[in-house]
This record gives structure tokens, C-alpha cells and sequence, in this order.
């Protein structure tokens, strides 16, 4: 048949090698993952290049044409053999003799420094310093006279030596590592390049000797044994395979072909087996797949001496262990990219289309076709070369016999020819179709679909097409997954379109060979092509280059996003796990390199629906049937969703209403919810859905209120009938009409329940076999009889009640609450969870009984993908799965938080369509802080003649509480008009100017203005607000403003910088920033995509990918919004520059706590690592926790985190700092790797052969294992697994606490569960925390944008603030039982913020950042209108800071009267203000209220009694009026 393949392989003449792995350096199995070999697509230098002109030789059947561009590659390959080796040799000694001398200029460079630091004045009567003349002086007297030292060390840091001294040291050092790394590779290629040379001696005069002169040496003229290592990474699936190959060999050469199979694991597991093997005359290492750090480090160190080494696609330090007589992988260049010799590099060039991101195609060609352009080719480097691509050939075509015929091919090359029959390398081609009911392979989708619609079983029924991108290698090795998902597929009604392919090439099959009916140019398509509605990948990693990454990252994303946008259909990744098992997924869901392979590389596309579909069980893969059919279901209603006509879809918007009774409801962060919701409908309707009668002018605040009404306890009591009933006629007039539904306990049981029939072969082998009634039961036994009259929303008949707005075809519903109001902490406490049945009946019935199409989650953010069940990767019992079921889930999210989107994208399958942040605006200075400006300005003028003004200035100061942001001395802070006279002028003046620098600080903080409406471009005051904040003083106000007016954006950047004559007020224009300003511009008017990517979304369309971020921190790279945002690859954490900021900001916090207490170190510092700021920052968190400890970081060859290093004490020059590092869920679950490296850190510097004195882990370590403490050494505390949250805030909402310590308590419960290596996956271990709380001096914590700061979310008391007190109450109980009080701590626990949005980032106190905060925020009149001007979620802002103010007292004792009167005086004594509130959004102001009077009743305002009575009555009346609200 034309075009059909047989399934059965075909034998091909020995020599011409075959494709590569699908799977590259990943997919091919296995357990972890890496990269594929970047020499690839980074080509270098050989090594070994020939050492003599050799003649050429003419054989029969030779190329006799001397034109061809392969004769010519041929020539140009012999030309370059001819080099010299004395040349080489020559150039290799330069190099290490020139580094050798940078080397020697940097010691001498500290060496002077040290000198010049020690000869100062200060220093030279210090006992000892006199003798210093150089570092080795410096670290002699430390080991040799430590008294001495001591008394140096202490001088120093009196005076400012010491931070010079760690500075410019700290910089020379640096400097010297890296010289000396470059020196020791090119040591290390020196050797390898020895051993080349030397094997190309020994085989001088031998060109036609076969067995390659030494290594075909026979013991006394016979044959011998022949020991052959093999280690195997990432293909644990073949071990069985290899190892059967190993029992073939040794039967067929009787006994003397010794093949030893060994997985990576081994070497961590049975390491001195392994060893064993290797050094028992070991004659052949060959590699595959090796990618975990630990492992190639071991195996680069002792298979040096081996004489014969493969190693494919692995690391590319162990690749360039490869030995093949005189061809090798080494590196000739210190400072360049492992790659190819040139021989590849030049067979390389003959072949791919020419495009950057198809040069790994073009690779693929190169393996087959290689070996037949060098047979022609004499010469034994060639002869080296030409084995090593068909070895490669044979390992990559796998199965028994050609892996078996590999070895022999290996032993009769470089050992010994023995009569062993070697077979022909049988082939299949490198792409094609395949189906269980046909032997054959298609070499196209569209011979397939022609023998589909002839012979498969949904033929002719126009089933909806998918595109399946298979592992070719698991074709390869007959996998029974693959023809299993083939069938589930038809089951469920679709037409599977399996194209097996290697991995690197999946974005060219997507491009050239899947076309979709909405692809507008098919001009570029190849013949053979075939249409489907959905595109699915089993191999997860990015589209473009696979597990290679063929291509720089930024490309990568960019190509894959243009070809998915031309297709423009869902694609989905859905693989079954090769990295870790079945029963571990099940066990504590995916893990570290595992989610990255299925998670987070394919979200860089815009990858969808991501779900396991099965895993490993031992060595072989399984599907999981369960997990099948919801990939099947969810494809359906994706695919649905652009099949139905638009105006019979059925769209639920849900909008949230947590926490309750404080006016959440219809609010979200940074969005305006009610403008936005009606600019939807509104749209909704112009695109064509069916959306009821809405008038023009919709009122979403009036749409917001009406939900928010209706769910009063009396009308839920009568059902959905006395709730339809409930604001009727109020629906009608907004165009839509009530729609509750009632939802009984059976309804509900059969909602939830699983088909009974099932049993293992629809849940395959996961550890355990549910019941079919398993949910049900455990919402029974976590909420007791289901219709209980007490839960949430039961009517009084025992019915769950579900109500929202309906228009049209689109019904609008507020999210149920989690839990019981009054016990918050209920769901979240108990192991084997649950949400509320009300919670479960109102998603059931949106999937069972509304029957919706899809769901779009308004704002950020919901609580559906918070639920109970498998942290990452969703199993059929998490509720999140269960509770969305099939429905597409479009999700509106903001665009500045990558971190929490990817909890929406992972457990709730969210489309993320981001939205832009409100414009930032400036504080300014306002009241007295206004006043005080001008006073202080007028006096700087002249001191003298302005005197008078000092009493007032003083005064004013005092009335604003600047006394504690700007004390006048530490020892005096307040001083009063009485204190002037003695005070001089000089040191008033001093004060005066401090303070006049302070209210510029004030003046000039940024702050997030008002609310985001969704599709809404800037008008010229807003885009004028944004580029204003991004330049500063970078761009003059004048360019802003005329880039702002440009109406039609014609002006180009030259044009503008003309225009202002290359000046603006006397300040140079930058043309980049001008060219900069103008793209943010075009960028920001782009805004209008978020509301048509929303439509999009609901009719499943592709939505464009983008990293998630904020302006003025990420640059435009984050905009246009309107777009599914992504994070980060976790593997390069700390980034290079994040490393450096860092490491900045912790030698900061360390001389800032020096300073404040006698210059003692910080024994404990709890890091705050969250996942946001550690998303945007690239690490910042990680490298602060790096520099305390004293580590940095050893990176791979492809540039990724492989280990954190401890840096020796004599070098980093002062003690090991002890670091709790208290993790955020979001990050204990999306940065696994970082938490082992972490984890391996602490646990080497626990056990380092330190002074205690000087390495403060160890000292606690060893304390804490003389008590019997287990696991002395964590140091890594976060929530129980699977859950998140310090649950803190929540006693603060709900006002049930007495007392901060109460706070510290809860938070300690709910972080002291330990992860790490070794399956420390969440154990309790409370003894360690609070051993190390007793020796916290400092908390440390990041905030990463100008929107989320310490005072606007509940977050920030809730961790950082009760962290802080936990340490606090737990020092305090480590004194009182200290007899000694030499012992006990001394001071309280500080606690340094880092603002790391902005380029001052210089630790503060976090009282001073709270009063900053809240000086430019919430008692800003700017702010303060500019949040009510939003309506009623401007009110609920407003609202949730007073919230947060009451937190921080509780939790941090920051009790400043100022603030609450300055509050109270903007929010309820302004009348304007306060009625304003109230209308929007009553129960937001009866919040503010009732925080001003909890906050005086727990003593942490002093507030006059008149204002007190004033709140409570305003209070009583707001109370009665809700209360009558609800009862109606």
C-alpha cells in the first residue's frame, strides 16, 4: 500500500545509523531528568584531531564525481586530520601558563589588600594585626593564636574595616574561583587531549587494523574476558531488557562477554557494587540517560581509566568522557560549550531546514545517514568516528537484538574479534502512525486518517479528531500503554491521530504535518498533513527541541507560541510518569524533576489540562483507565465548546465571597469585579451568547449586590423556591432572572459516586481499590448525616441550596465557603479532608444540573484548586478533579502573580487569561505631613532667621508620629518644645535634614491606585502613572506627557529625542528609554485583549503564553496581559543575578544586626521562602538563605542547579549562621528541587568538622541529637503536605484569640512539618522548630511588587508576624528556665524587610516599613479616594487593611495610636467618605468599624472615649441594618 510502512523493522545495511531517541535525554524512561546534550546545537572543538596526512584511498564503489557538496565535506574532513599535535600541545601549555599568571595577579591583588587593611592606624596597636601582611597571615594567626585573632577581629569590625575588608575581598575572591575553575578544565582537557594523543601513537602505521592496535591485546594469544559496565539513566522501562541482553551475550561467547546492568540508583544504593564492577578490569563503560548530579560526578571520577567509553545523551560533562579510540567527546576550550567535534559539526551542517529551532531535525538525519557518507572514508580517527554513530545507531533503535549486536560490535572493534554473529541494525522510521488494529506504520497523519475512515472503529461517524504525540522509543519497546490510550481514546468517542516521534522534533510534526479547521495559511503545510480539533503530548517538556531544548529559552517559548496560535486549538499535555512510580504520585503526588517534565516546561507554550494518565509500577509503565477518561472527558467539552453555536453555551461565572460578613463578596485582587462583570456580559452579547435581556447601560454593582443578597437564612430555609422568590422583580429589571436549584443528599450521592462496576481495570494499579461511593462516605465522615440542618445552605426540607443570577445562558453564583463560619480552621485541621457538601453540591450541580459548558472563575482568586488531595498531579479522589470534573475552567487572574496562577493551572485546570495591574500612583505628602515640608523647607533655607519655626516644627513632627519613623537620636527619639534650648543649631539643622530626606522617601513611594477593569486600555492620566513609575527620574515629565498624548503613536523614538533637542529640561534623553516608554505604551494599550481572550478562552481557543510578573520589576516582557501565564524552569534557582542580590541583601541584614547588637552575629535567621516573590525574583530568598549559612552554588553543564557548596570558614571569614527556612505551600510544592539542595546543605553543614562557635548549625545540631532529637539537622518547616496556609489570619477574622502569643502557638502548629531528602515529606517534627526558635535573633522576608506589601494582605502577619512571636514566646520560656544569664537571649527579635521591586532594596525594620506603608496607603487621602471611587471593592480594600492592621498588633505588637486615629479620622469622620462606604459596600464599612473597636478593646489603640462611643453606635446601627438585610 502506498504509503504504508510495515510494523515489522527493516533490516538496512550495516553502517547506516538510525534515528535518535524520541525521548532524548527524558522521555526515553527512567527516573529523573536533565537535558539533552546542548552539544547538539552548540558545536566546539575536537580534542583529539588526527595526527598525521594520511593518503587517500580510492575503494570500489567510492564517490568518483569531485563536485558533490559530500565529496567536498570529505576533503575538507581529511584537511582538517592534518593538524599538529606539537602545535596543539604548544597552545595547551600557553593557556594553562597564562591562566597560572591571572591567577597569581588576583593573590597578589588580596595579598595587597590585606596589607592595606592591616596598616591602617587604627589597627596596627592591635595585638597581632602588626604581623598581618597578607590573607595566609591573616588565616595563620586564626588557627594559630586564636586569642589574638579574636582581639583583630573585634577592631575590626569597631571600625568600617571589616565590611570594606569582606567587600573587596569577597569581589577578588570571586574572581580568583572562577580563574581557577577555568584552570583546572583546562587541566583536565590537557589530560584528556594527552590520552588522545598517546592512543593516536600507539596506532601509527595501523590504519587497517581492525581491532585498533592496544585494544585488541589478547592474553597469551587467546581470547579473555571481556567486562563491559553499563549504568542507565533515564529508561528504568528497559533494565529488563538489558539485562536479558547481558544473560544473550554471556551464553553466546560462552561465558566471556561479562555485561553488568545498573541503573543511577545503584550508585546511590549500591555504590560499592558498582565500584566493584568498574574496577575489576573493567574494559567498556557505556552510558545512557546519567543526569543526576551526584551520580556523574561519581562516575566522571572512576571510569577515567577505563580504555573504551559511550556515553549518550547525558550530562554534558560525562559526554565528554567518551573514549572511541582517538574520536572524543572532550572539550578542547576552557569557557565554551561541551559540542561535537568538528567531524559531527560538519556532518551536522549537511543536514536540517536551515531554521534555528529545527536544528535538532536536522540531527536526527544526521545519525541515519552519517555512517553511509563515512564508509568511503579511510583513515582510523574516521573508522572511530563512523563506530561510534553506528553504536549510537544500535542503542537508539533498542530491542534485544540490537542492543545485543551493539556490544558485539564494541567488543570486536576495541577488544577482541570473536566469531559472534552481528546482525544488521534493523530500523524504524524516525515518525510515522501506528494503531493496534493494523501491523503497519503510516508515514503520514493523512494515510492514517485514509485507512481510518476505511478500517478503524469510528469511521465514518465524524467523531472529533486529537493529535497524540507518542515516544517513538516506546513504540520502539512495544510499550502496552500506548495501544491501551489508543483504545480508551475510541472509547470515548474520539479519533485518535498517534504519531510516534522522537521528542526534539515535535514542534516540526505539529507544524508541518497538523493542520486545524481556524488555520487561515496552509500554503506551508507538507503533503500528508491532517486536520484534528485538539492536540494532545505524552512526552510533556517544550514543543519546540523536547527534552534537548534546542534553542534558547525565550526563542523556544516564541516558536512554539506562533505555530499553537496558527493552530489555534487546545493542546494538553497527558504522560504517564517515568520518573517516579504510581504508588509515590498516589502516595504524595508528582514530584520535583517530575512536575517540571509535565508541569512547568510545557506551560512555558501555553500547555493546558496537564493529567498523568499512569506511571511506573517497578520497571514497566501502566496506565491508569480513571485518569484516561478524564483527559478523554475534558477534551471533549474543550473541543464542544467551539463546535456549539455560541448562543446555546452555557457559561457559569463564579465570583467569591471569602472571608464572609466583611463585604468580599464580588471582589477579587487588584480587579474591579462589578465594572468588569457587566463589561462582560456586554461583550458576551455582541460576540453572540445568549445573555438575557441586559439594558446597555448594566449597573455590575447593582448585578453584585442582588447576589450578594440572596442568600439570606430565611429564604435558604424555604429552598430554591423562596430564594427564586427573593429579589424577582429586582432580577428582571437587570435583564436576567433568580436561579437556585436545590441539590439533595442522593442526588448528591450519585453525583459523586463512581460507576459500581468499576474495579482495577478502570483504576489500574494504584495502591488501593476505592469504593464507587468513596467521596460520599468521606463527606459523611468528616460532616456527619448529609441535610443536617446545620450546615451551610441546607433548606429546611435537608436539601443544599444553590442559587445565583441568571441571564440567558449565563448564570452568575458566588463561591460557597469552605468551611463552618465560626471555625474557620475546622477543614483545614483535620488529615483526611473534605469541603463542605454544600461546597460539593454547588459544583456537581453546575456539571450535573445547570449542565454548563464551561466556568470562568472571575479574579484572583478562588478556593476550588485549594482543596483537599494530591499536592501536584491530580488523582481521581483530590477534590479539586473531582469537583470540576470535564468542565473547561477559564480563570481571570492577575498578571503580577505567576506563583498562585500555577495552583489555579495545576490542581483546577485553569485556562489563566491575566489581567494588568491598576496604574501606580505616588504618595505625595498630605496634612501634616504636608505642613511639615514647607516648615522644614522654609528653615533649610535659613536656619537663622527661621528659628522661630522650630517649636512648630517639633510640634507638628509630633502630631504626625514622625518621632518613630524618624527618631531624633536612638538614645533620645522625642524631644519636645521645651528641649530646644539645649539643643544647637548645628545638631537641629543635622535632624532637620534627616528628616526632610525621610518625607521624600514618603513623598515619593509608589502605591497601587484603585481597581483593574477587565479589557480597559489606560486613558493618558493612567498610561502617564505607569510609564512615570517605571522611569522615575530616569525620563523628564514633559517626554512622558508627549508620549501619553500621541494619539496615533506615530512618533518613532529618534523622532521624540529630536524633538526635545536631545534634552529636557536640562536633562539628556536616553534614546533606549524612549524607545522603551514607547513599547510599554503600545503594550499597555493592548489591555482590550484581556476581555477578548476571556471570549476566546470560552470557546476553546489557544490562549498565548507569557511570564507572569510586573512591570516595573520584569520590564515589558510581562505585557500585553490577556495572556496564560507561566513561572519558571525551578532548575536554574537562584539565577546568576538573583544570586548576587541576594547575597547583597544578607550581608546587609547581617551588619544591620551587628550594629544593633554589640556587633554579635545572628545565632538563628528565619527566611521567609514563598513562592511569589521567589518566582519573580528568580531566587532572591534562596541566595539570602546561601549567604547566612555561608554556601554558594556549583551549577551543571547546562547551567542548572546542581548543589549548594559550603564555602570553608577560612574563606568566608566569620561563623555559619543557623537559617529556619520557613516555606510557603506554593513553594514547598513547585521548587522540590530546591527544597533537597537546601535540605543536603544543611545536612552536610550539621555534620561539617567545624568549631561549634563557628558554624552555628552544628552547634544546634549536636545539642538537639544529645536530647534524642531526631533529624537534628531540618531545617526546612511548612504546612502539612497538600495543605497551605498558617491558618493565623483566620483566627484573626473570625476575633478568635486572646492573646499574640495564641497567634505564635497556631503558626507553630501548622509549620512544623519537615521536608527534604530521604522521604521527608512532611514530618512532624515540633521539637526541632522550637528548638530553633529559642535561638532566632532575626526573621527575614521579601516583598516582591509595589501591590502586595506587609499592610495589604492577610498573609504577611500571618507568617511573618506570628513567626516572629512564635520566636519571641519561645526565647522567652528558653530564658526563664536558663539559670545561667550569660546564656539567655538577649533584645527581642528582629525582623529585616527587603523590598526587592525597585532599585533601593536596602533591609528596613519592619515597624519602619509599616509606618511607610501605611503613611503612603491607607491613611493617604489619594489612596483612600481612590480606592472608594472603585465602589465596593474599593470598600472591601479598604477594609481588609483595617484587618490587617489588627493583625500586625496582634502578632507583632505594632501598637501606634497615630495610625488608628489617622484611620478613623479618613474613613468614618469624613462624611463624604464614610457614607460612600456604606452605600457600596455595608458590610466592608461595618468591618472597618468593628477592627477600629476590637483593636481599643484589646489595648492596641488608646482611643479617647468620645470616639469610642461615636464607633459603637455607628457600629449598633450598621449591625441592625445588616442583620435586617439578611432576615429578609
Amino acid at each position: 500500500m502506498e504509503g504504508v510502512l510495515s510494523r515489522k523493522r527493516n533490516p538496512v545495511v550495516m553502517g547506516a545509523a538510525g534515528t535518535t531517541s524520541t525521548s532524548a535525554a527524558w522521555g526515553a524512561g527512567g527516573r529523573r531528568t536533565g537535558g539533552l546534550p546542548r552539544y547538539l546545537t552548540r558545536p566546539s572543538h575536537p580534542s583529539h584531531p588526527s595526527h598525521r596526512h594520511r593518503q587517500r584511498h580510492h575503494r570500489p564503489g567510492a564517490l568518483d564525481k569531485r563536485t558533490s557538496r559530500t565529496e567536498k565535506f570529505l576533503e575538507g574532513l581529511e584537511r582538517e586530520s592534518e593538524e599538529s599535535l606539537e602545535a596543539q600541545r604548544r597552545e595547551r601549555e600557553e593557556e594553562l601558563q597564562r591562566k597560572e599568571g591571572e591567577i597569581e595577579e588576583v593573590r597578589a591583588e588580596i595579598d595587597a589588600l590585606y596589607l592595606e587593611i592591616f596598616s591602617s592606624e587604627e589597627l596596627r596597636q592591635v595585638s597581632g594585626a602588626k604581623g598581618i601582611r597578607s590573607a595566609a597571615d591573616f588565616k595563620s594567626l586564626g588557627r594559630e593564636d586564636p586569642e589574638s585573632f579574636k582581639l583583630v577581629m573585634d577592631g575590626l569590625q569597631q571600625g568600617k574595616q571589616w565590611k570594606e575588608l569582606q567587600e573587596r575581598s569577597h569581589a577578588l575572591k570571586l574572581r580568583e574561583m572562577g580563574l581557577r575553575e577555568q584552570l583546572e578544565q583546562l587541566r583536565s582537557e590537557a589530560r584528556d587531549w594527552a590520552r588522545g594523543a598517546t592512543a593516536l601513537a600507539r596506532e601509527e602505521g595501523d590504519d587497517d587494523d581492525e581491532l585498533g592496535g592496544d585494544f585488541g591485546a589478547r592474553v597469551g594469544g587467546e581470547l579473555r574476558q571481556v567486562n563491559i559496565v553499563f549504568v542507565c539513566g533515564f529508561e528504568a522501562f528497559n533494565i529488563s531488557l538489558y539485562k536479558k541482553v547481558a544473560q544473550s551475550l554471556r551464553r553466546m561467547s560462552s561465558g566471556l562477554i561479562n555485561l553488568r546492568v545498573f541503573s543511577d540508583r545503584d550508585i546511590e544504593e549500591n555504590q560499592d557494587v558498582v565500584l566493584q564492577a568498574l574496577e575489576d578490569s573493567c574494559d567498556v563503560f557505556f552510558g545512557s540517560l546519567l543526569f543526576d548530579y551526584d551520580a556523574v560526578e561519581w562516575l566522571k571520577d572512576k571510569v577515567e581509566s577505563v580504555p573504551v567509553r559511550f556515553v549518550f545523551e547525558s550530562d554534558l560533562n560525562l559526554m565528554g568522557m567518551t573514549q572511541v579510540g582517538t574520536f572524543t567527546m572532550a572539550m578542547k576550550d576552557p569557557g565554551k560549550k561541551a559540542g561535537p567535534p568538528p567531524a559531527v559539526k560538519k556532518i551536522l551542517s549537511l543536514f536540517g531546514s536551515g531554521r534555528e529551532e529545527d536544528r535538532m531535525v536536522g540531527y536526527l538525519s544526521m545519525l541515519k545517514f552519517g555512517p553511509k557518507l563515512l564508509k568511503y572514508l579511510p583513515g582510523t580517527k574516521v573508522r572511530h568516528l563512523r563506530n561510534w554513530l553506528n553504536v549510537y545507531s544500535y542503542w537508539n533503535q533498542a530491542g534485544a537484538e540490537n542492543v545485543t549486536s551493539m556490544f558485539v560490535l564494541i567488543v570486536n572493534e576495541y577488544i577482541q574479534k570473536m566469531e559472534i554473529e552481528m546482525k544488521q541494525v534493523t530500523e524504524m522510521p524516525n515518525q510515522g502512525c501506528v494503531h493496534p488494529d493494523t501491523p503497519e506504520i503510516f508515514e503520514s497523519p493523512a494515510k492514517y486518517l485514509d485507512w481510518y475512515e476505511s478500517s478503524g472503529p469510528l469511521k465514518g461517524k465524524g467523531a472529533p479528531r486529537v493529535g497524540v504525540l507518542l515516544y517513538r522509543k516506546h513504540v520502539l519497546t512495544d510499550q502496552q500503554y500506548i495501544p491501551q490510550l489508543i483504545r480508551y481514546f475510541e472509547q470515548d468517542g474520539l479519533v485518535p491521530v498517534p504519531i510516534f516521534i522522537n521528542g526534539v522534533e515535535a514542534h516540526t510534526v505539529v507544524r508541518d504535518l497538523l493542520t486545524t479547521r481556524y488555520e487561515e495559511d496552509k500554503s506551508s503545510l507538507k503533503s500528508g498533513h491532517a486536520e484534528v480539533d485538539a492536540i494532545v503530548s505524552t512526552i510533556g517538556f517544550p514543543l519546540v527541541g523536547g527534552p534537548a531544548g534546542s534553542v534558547e529559552a525565550s526563542r523556544q517559548t516564541e516558536v512554539s507560541r506562533e505555530i499553537l496560535e496558527v493552530k489555534n486549538v487546545p493542546y494538553v499535555v497527558a504522560a504517564p510518569l517515568l520518573i517516579q512510580d504510581i504508588e509515590s504520585w498516589d502516595r504524595n503526588g508528582m514530584t520535583g524533576l517530575q512536575s517540571i517534565v509535565l508541569y512547568a516546561l510545557p506551560e512555558l507554550d501555553g500547555a493546558i489540562d496537564t493529567v498523568p494518565i499512569g506511571g511506573l509500577v517497578a520497571d514497566d509503565i501502566f496506565l491508569v483507565p480513571e485518569r484516561v477518561k478524564r483527559l478523554t472527558s475534558r477534551l471533549h467539552k474543550w473541543i464542544s465548546l467551539r463546535r456549539k453555536p455560541k448562543v446555546e453555551s452555557k457559561v457559569a461565572v463564579l465570583l467569591y465571597g471569602f472571608p464572609p460578613g466583611v463585604g468580599a463578596t464580588g471582589t477579587a485582587a487588584l480587579l474591579n469585579v462589578p465594572s468588569s462583570l457587566a463589561s462582560l456580559l456586554q461583550t458576551l452579547r455582541e460576540e453572540g451568547y445568549h445573555v438575557g435581556d441586559i439594558p446597555e447601560d448594566l449597573d455590575g454593582e447593582e448585578v453584585v449586590k442582588m447576589i450578594r443578597d440572596l442568600d439570606s437564612p430565611r429564604a435558604i430555609a424555604g429552598g430554591a423556591d423562596a430564594v427564586n422568590a427573593n429579589g424577582a422583580e429586582t432580577a428582571r429589571s437587570l435583564g436576567g432572572r433568580v436561579a437556585a436549584a436545590e441539590v439533595t443528599p442522593s442526588q448528591l450521592r450519585d453525583w459523586l459516586s463512581f460507576p459500581e462496576a468499576w474495579g482495577p481495570t478502570e483504576w489500574g494499579p494504584i495502591p488501593f481499590l476505592p469504593e464507587n461511593d468513596v467521596l460520599f462516605n468521606r463527606l459523611e465522615s468528616q460532616w456527619g448525616k448529609l441535610g443536617n440542618p446545620n450546615h451551610l445552605s441546607v433548606s429546611a426540607e435537608g436539601n443544599y441550596v444553590v442559587s445565583g443570577l441568571q441571564f440567558g445562558n449565563v448564570w452568575i453564583g458566588v463561591q460557597p465557603l469552605l468551611g463552618v463560619e465560626g471555625d474557620p480552621m475546622r477543614l483545614l485541621f483535620e488529615r483526611d479532608l473534605t469541603p463542605h457538601p454544600q461546597y460539593a453540591a454547588f459544583y456537581s450541580w453546575l456539571q450535573n444540573g445547570f449542565k454548563a459548558d464551561a466556568v470562568l472563575h472571575f479574579g484572583t482568586h478562588g478556593t476550588v484548586e485549594w482543596l483537599p488531595g494530591s499536592p501536584v498531579g491530580n488523582t481521581g479522589l483530590s477534590w479539586s478533579d473531582v469537583l470540576l470534573g470535564s468542565l473547561p475552567n477559564v480563570y481571570i487572574y492577575t498578571a503580577n502573580n505567576p506563583s498562585e496562577s500555577i495552583i489555579a493551572k495545576r490542581r483546577g485546570y485553569g485556562t489563566i487569561v491575566s489581567h494588568n495591574v491598576p496604574p501606580y500612583g505616588r504618595s505625595g505628602l498630605y496634612k501634616q505631613l504636608a505642613i511639615l515640608k514647607d516648615l522644614v523647607g522654609d528653615y533649610r533655607e535659613d536656619p537663622a532667621s527661621n528659628a522661630v519655626l522650630k517649636e512648630t516644627i517639633v510640634d507638628t513632627i509630633a502630631a504626625a508620629g514622625l518621632f518613630t519613623d524618624c527618631p531624633y537620636t536612638d538614645e533620645r527619639p522625642k524631644i519636645t518644645p521645651a528641649d530646644l534650648g539645649e539643643i544647637s543649631d548645628s545638631d537641629f539643622l543635622a535632624y532637620v535634614d534627616r528628616l526632610f530626606t525621610y518625607l521624600k522617601v514618603v513623598e515619593n513611594r509608589l502605591f497601587s491606585e484603585g481597581l483593574h477593569v477587565i479589557g480597559r486600555a489606560p486613558d493618558q492620566e493612567s498610561m502617564s502613572k505607569y510609564l512615570s513609575a517605571y522611569f522615575g527620574s530616569r525620563l523628564p515629565d514633559a517626554v512622558l506627557a508627549f508620549i501619553c498624548e500621541d494619539g496615533s503613536g506615530s512618533a518613532t523614538a529618534d523622532q521624540i529625542v529630536e524633538r526635545f533637542g536631545g534634552t529636557a529640561r536640562g536633562q539628556r534623553l536616553c534614546r533606549e528609554d524612549v524607545e522603551t516608554a514607547l513599547e510599554i505604551r503600545g503594550l499597555l494599550l493592548k489591555n482590550t485583549e484581556e476581555m477578548k481572550s476571556v471570549v476566546r478562552a470560552l470557546r476553546g481557543e489557544y490562549i498565548p503564553s507569557v511570564a507572569g510578573g510586573d512591570l516595573l520589576r520584569d520590564g515589558p516582557g510581562v505585557l500585553p496581559t490577556g495572556r496564560n501565564i507561566h513561572a519558571l524552569d525551578p532548575y536554574r534557582m537562584p539565577s546568576q543575578a538573583a544570586f548576587l542580590r541576594g547575597t547583597s541583601a544578607a550581608k546587609e541584614i547581617i551588619a544591620q544586626h551587628q550594629e544593633q547588637n554589640e556587633g554579635e552575629y545572628p545565632e538563628t535567621c528565619a527566611v521567609a521562602l514563598w513562592g511569589l516573590d521567589s518566582i519573580k525574583t528568580k531566587g532572591d530568598a534562596v541566595a539570602i538563605v546561601l549567604h547566612l549559612v555561608g554556601a554558594r552554588t556549583e551549577r551543571d553543564s547546562t547551567g542548572r542547579v546542581a548543589r549548594f557548596e559550603l564555602i570553608p570558614l577560612s574563606e568566608l571569614g566569620r561563623p555559619r549562621i543557623d537559617v529556619i527556612a520557613n516555606m510557603s505551600g506554593i513553594f514547598r510544592d513547585s521548587f522540590q528541587n530546591v527544597v533537597n539542595l537546601l535540605d543536603d546543605l544543611f545536612t552536610r553543614a550539621a555534620e561539617a568538622e567545624e568549631p561549634p562557635e563557628m558554624n552555628f548549625i552544628r552547634k544546634h545540631a549536636e545539642e538537639m541529637r544529645s536530647k534524642g532529637i531526631d533529624r537534628p539537622a531540618s531545617r526546612l518547616f511548612s504546612n502539612p503536605s497538600g495543605d497551605y496556609g498558617s491558618m493565623v489570619n483566620e483566627r484573626v477574622g473570625s476575633s478568635n484569640w486572646e492573646d499574640g502569643s495564641e497567634l505564635g502557638d497556631t503558626w507553630v502548629s501548622r509549620n512544623a512539618f519537615s521536608y527534604g531528602k530521604g522521604g521527608e515529606e512532611g514530618s512532624s517534627r515540633p521539637e526541632v522548630l522550637d528548638t530553633l526558635l529559642q535561638t532566632t535573633d532575626r526573621v527575614v522576608q521579601e516583598i516582591d511588587s509595589v501591590e502586595y506589601g506587609l499592610t495589604d494582605i492577610q498573609e504577611y502577619y500571618a507568617n511573618t508576624g506570628a513567626l516572629r512571636k512564635a520566636a519571641e514566646t519561645a526565647r522567652s520560656k528558653y530564658n526563664a528556665l536558663t539559670s545561667d544569664p550569660e546564656k539567655r537571649k538577649k533584645g527581642k527579635v528582629g525582623c529585616s524587610i527587603v523590598e526587592c521591586f525597585g532599585e533601593e532594596t536596602t533591609p528596613k525594620e519592619l515597624e519602619d516599613v509599616l509606618r511607610l506603608e501605611y503613611r503612603s496607603k491607607l491613611l493617604n487621602p489619594k489612596w483612600a479616594d481612590a480606592m472608594v471611587k472603585q465602589g465596593s471593592g474599593g470598600a472591601f480594600e479598604i477594609s481588609t487593611r483595617m484587618t490587617a492592621l489588627l493583625g500586625w498588633g496582634a502578632t507583632s505588637d505594632f501598637k501606634e495610636d497615630w495610625v488608628y486615629d489617622q484611620a478613623v479620622e479618613t474613613y468614618v469622620d469624613n462624611e463624604e467618605i464614610a457614607q460612600a462606604l456604606r452605600k457600596s459596600n455595608p458590610q466592608a464599612f461595618a468591618n472597618i468599624l468593628k477592627r477600629a473597636l476590637e483593636a481599643a478593646n484589646r489595648g492596641i489603640w488608646n482611643a479617647s472615649e468620645e470616639t469610642l462611643e461615636k464607633l459603637q453606635e455607628m457600629f449598633n446601627e450598621m449591625d441592625a441594618e445588616l442583620e435586617g438585610v439578611e432576615r429578609r
